[in-house]
């Protein structure tokens, strides 16, 4: 596939990607030779070819109940045998300028599966009338009547129906599956599990996504109570009401619901997601008691499954339809049941496939390392395993970065990483005035991370909204590079300006092997673009970094040696 959007356009497919999912658009309502030859340019005339002989593709708008018409494409299997029956699948849209039709080159798969299968964009998006509501109620609704209009089609088994969708078609997916019981099976790619905490992180809005986001939306086709949450967010105003608009869109709001059903729900992650946050999918999958399954994967948000909407082969396609599958019948994956555990692949080797039976078992314990202060004729803090009080490092907040940023372009650093190009930055070049750098020996052997980490910190900010983000890195001694491992940010209150405040930050989880002779730095910054608007007028100011006896400060790392 050709790269996944651009710097101004994350979200949005490549003209070349564009043309082929008109292509296969086109094949699928017109079948002839000359419309399945033209799919030979990408290798997939027989797949077509073939689908047009077991199944039917219609294309039709579904009525709401308040007037608003849904765009749906519809495949149903050809040769039906009375009173046969078969499962279905609806596909709610990703959040994606052509909807639900990034689904199409899936249509093969699941139909040669024997599977109805219904894709269609919410209200609001792409050829959707109505006004985006962001997976609201409004939007579990219009699920609701999308299952009616399924039921009515002839051949589909009310018993084995089952959702798939990616970014917002995975929440639009699991939300509908809190409410409405018909929905045996979820699969989720690229999933959230809590919207607050994905918007609002530790007081720090994630305002580079949110943009990103409100842009691909279009701000002139969401609702009223949407553009009023967009402003509020803007102004940093977050009040009940933008909590309320997020709780009733995170899935983990009904858990209790899921698990009284015991609705089998697969959700799939990725270690450095920019969008969604990362530790709430981790806590949502661990509090599910019905069956589940968890992936995370190398890469940003939609990263790992692109090629597999492109109907090619990835791990959370190849995972879904297994699950689906397994839970309704069908039989569009490769015939091998599912496994009801925690799948990991470990930065930055693509190949690598770990299976833990719980999150509790693939987390390893924790090595703790103080933050000390620098040793004599060195300028870096450092870290070790022994405390050390007293001291005291100062930086400047100047609305500038320290060099060090959570990514330099959402979706497209995370691309990169997964073809083996980590974004690389220079530890010479870290900005000192803005950041405190703490350092680790080198290991003395290969090591890994694998679960969460946890930083104790305190800091005394001379202003209100002072924020930090601290970053932990792997270091080469030998060339001065250095690669981003987790993150996470920290914005003080007007109750905090002034004073010496211990702040327990829970960082991205991570899975990352350490070659022998590697370090691990902990840069403590007080800029990053992806949480601050830019030419925002920064009032310069200082922040007096700290370990005070009885609350030192460290950062606890899960390590252990490479097996």
């Amino acid at each position: 596939m050709s790269v996944y959007g651009t710097a101004e356009t994350p979200f949005e497919l490549g003209a070349e990607d564009l043309a082929r999912v008109e292509a296969i658009r086109e094949a699928l309502l017109d079948p002839s030779p000359r419309r399945i030859g033209f799919l030979d340019r990408w290798g997939l005339a027989d797949s077509y070819e073939t689908y047009g002989e077991i199944a039917q593709y219609r294309e039709l708008s579904i009525a709401m109940a308040d007037g608003t018409m849904l765009d749906v494409s519809l495949s149903v299997p050809r040769n039906l045998a009375p009173g046969q029956t078969c499962p279905a699948v609806v596909l709610p849209a990703p959040l994606i300028n052509i909807g639900h039709r990034a689904y199409l080159p899936m249509f093969p798969r699941l139909a040669l599966g024997g599977y109805v299968v219904l894709a269609y964009s919410q209200r609001g998006l792409a050829k959707s009338t109505g006004e985006i509501h962001v997976a609201g109620p409004q939007d579990v609704a219009d699920a609701t009547e999308i299952l009616d209009a399924l039921m009515q089609i002839e051949g589909v088994d009310p018993d084995r129906v089952g959702f798939f969708g990616s970014s917002y078609g995975a929440g639009t997916s699991l939300l509908a599956a809190a409410q409405d019981p018909r929905i045996k099976a979820v699969a989720g790619t690229s999933a959230w599990g809590d919207l607050f905490t994905s918007l609002y992180e530790n007081g720090t809005r994630h305002l580079a996504a949110f943009e990103a986001l409100v842009k691909l939306f279009g701000e002139d086709r969401c609702s009223k109570e949407f553009r009023e949450v967009i402003q509020k967010i803007r102004s940093n105003t977050i009040d009940d009401e933008v909590r309320r608009f997020a709780q009733e869109r995170s899935p983990r709001t009904y858990l209790d619901k899921y698990n009284e059903t015991r609705t089998p729900i697969l959700m799939t992650s990725a270690w450095h997601e920019t969008i969604f946050s990362v530790p709430a999918v981790v806590d949502f999958h661990d509090e599910l008691t019905g069956p589940k399954s968890l992936l995370i994967q190398i890469g940003d948000h939609g990263n790992p499954e692109l090629p597999g909407l492109a109907g090619l082969f990835a791990k959370p396609t190849e995972m879904a339809y297994r699950w689906l599958d397994h839970h309704l019948g069908g039989s569009a994956g490769d015939g091998v049941p599912p496994r009801f555990d925690v799948r990991t692949e470990y930065m930055h080797n693509l190949l690598s496939d770990a299976r833990h039976a719980t999150w509790a078992d693939f987390t390893l314990p924790s090595l703790r390392f103080h933050l000390v202060d620098a040793a004599a004729g060195e300028r870096d803090g450092q870290l070790v395993t022994q405390p050390a009080t007293g001291w005291t490092r100062t930086v400047k907040a100047t609305g500038q970065d320290s060099g060090i940023v959570v990514a330099p372009k959402l979706v497209q650093t995370g691309l990169a990483e997964r073809v083996g190009l980590p974004h690389v930055y220079r530890t010479a070049e870290i900005n000192r005035d803005v950041a405190a750098v703490f350092t680790a020996a080198p290991l003395e052997q290969a090591m890994r991370i694998q679960g969460d980490l946890r930083l104790r910190v305190t800091v005394k900010p001379q202003l209100a909204d002072t924020m930090i983000v601290a970053y932990l890195l792997e270091t080469d001694p030998a060339t001065g590079s250095a690669r981003i491992i987790t993150n996470a940010p920290y914005t003080f209150t007007a109750d905090q300006a002034g004073q010496a405040t211990t702040v327990d930050l829970r960082l991205q989880p991570a899975h990352y092997v350490l070659p022998k002779g590697r370090r691990l730095q902990l840069v403590i910054d007080t800029h990053d673009p992806f949480f601050t608007y830019p030419n925002t007028t920064t009032p310069v100011s200082t922040l007096d970094i700290t370990s005070p006896q009885g609350t030192e400060s460290y950062l606890d790392v899960p390590l252990a040696p490479l097996d």
